[in-house]
């Protein structure tokens, strides 16, 4: 029994598909893409553990740091108005109010 494809032409076809298959991965790397296994679980790049930490504590840093902004701004205004002196004048008037109701 003689088959239609020949040793020949199946090995042709196994090369051409294993050639293939190594010049998808090779631009696929060449490109940043996150290689797959046959599940569809990404193997490279992988992130360690560590790089996943930095991740975070980066973010968690940026995220301080513009609370510590926001926080120099508020305390910016507070000192403004406490210094200004409308604010002392009407502390000075307060002030005198309460030693008047006081007597």
């Amino acid at each position: 029994m003689d088959f239609p494809i020949t040793e020949t032409a199946m090995i042709a076809g196994v090369a051409i598909m294993t050639g293939g298959w190594v010049i998808n991965t090779w631009m696929r790397m060449r490109h940043g893409y996150p290689l797959e296994n046959s599940w569809g679980k990404a193997i490279y790049p992988k992130k360690t553990e560590a790089e996943e930490r930095v991740t975070l504590l980066t973010q968690e840093n940026a995220q301080l740091r513009a609370e510590l902004g926001s926080m120099k701004d508020r305390l910016n205004n507070v000192e403004r108005i406490v210094t200004d002196s409308g604010y002392q004048l009407t502390h000075e008037i307060d002030r005198l109010r309460e030693e008047t109701e006081v007597n």
